[in-house]
């Protein structure tokens, strides 16, 4: 089985400007052509975290998306992260999943900050979306899905089972170390890689982001350092120790079974 590079981008975000906000990204993804399987991007990385729905989304297939095709095939990659999006007569905080031949994936994001009143300006998500990529099965979710660890569920071996855990977000300073914590119990509970990205600098309302964007690997220990500032990094996960890890250790076969109800199939 073959590693998986995942490129993780850190960055200030400019507030309610998409077309900025690309121009930045773009900066950042100069050299990573050929380099990389998977670029990922912080949550709503076109305008901030905000509750300005009706303002700013974009439609489902608007500019962004069309941008992150260009960008994807541009440099051989998958391009993922979450925008403001109006879908019909509704708004989520989506994440797409862009690869380099155009086709593309949403996940919804499911719990949605109530302390922000974000549920008053978008709909929730109710399924979970498990990717594939170079024989790896991804789970991506958006930033306070980190606190439900049923949601994140790993079930090793059937068709919803995944090998990492992935996570975009626009996580505040003033609450980094349950981000910090919860990456790693995330990682160590469901035997699998965890990667959280995250912004720095400052929203338009005021809050202040400091980053902390991680690569965790399956025992929970990190494989990259903690910063506050803008940077890009690639990590290599190595799937071969991941399966040697479950099968020396496989406390998924001892988990408890349940079923979420009332959720999509």
């Amino acid at each position: 089985m073959s590693a998986l590079n995942v490129t993780l981008i850190q960055t200030d975000l400019a507030w309610h400007d998409p077309a900025a906000n690309r121009t930045r990204l773009q900066k950042h993804f100069g050299g990573l052509a050929g380099q990389t399987d998977l670029i990922v991007l912080p949550e709503m990385f076109t305008t901030g975290f905000t509750m300005e729905a009706e303002s700013v989304a974009e439609p489902a297939n608007g500019p962004t998306v069309a941008w992150m095709s260009e960008q994807a095939a541009a440099i051989g990659a998958v391009v993922t992260g979450s925008i403001a999006t109006r879908d019909g007569d509704r708004y989520y905080n989506r994440l797409v999943w862009m690869r380099p031949d155009g086709t593309h994936e949403a996940y919804d994001k499911r719990h949605l900050f109530r302390m922000a009143h974000e549920q008053d300006h978008y709909a929730a998500g109710s399924r979970r979306l498990v990717v594939e990529l170079k024989g790896w099965k991804i789970l991506p979710l958006v930033c306070y899905d980190l606190r439900f660890p049923v949601w994140s569920r790993n079930k090793i071996g059937g068709d919803d089972g995944y090998d990492v855990l992935l996570y975009v977000a626009n996580w505040p300073e003033r609450r980094r170390y349950p981000w910090q914590t919860l990456l790693k119990a995330r990682a160590i509970e469901n035997l699998s890689y965890c990667i959280g990205v995250n912004r720095v600098g400052k929203d338009g309302t005021g809050i202040n982001y400091t980053g902390d964007s991680a690569a965790i690997d399956y025992l929970g220990q990190p494989m990259t350092p903690p910063s506050e500032q803008e940077f890009v990094t690639t990590v290599s996960l190595d799937k071969t120790a991941l399966d040697g890890f479950r099968a020396k250790f496989p406390a998924h076969l001892d988990a408890d079974d349940f079923h979420l109800t009332g959720l999509e199939p």
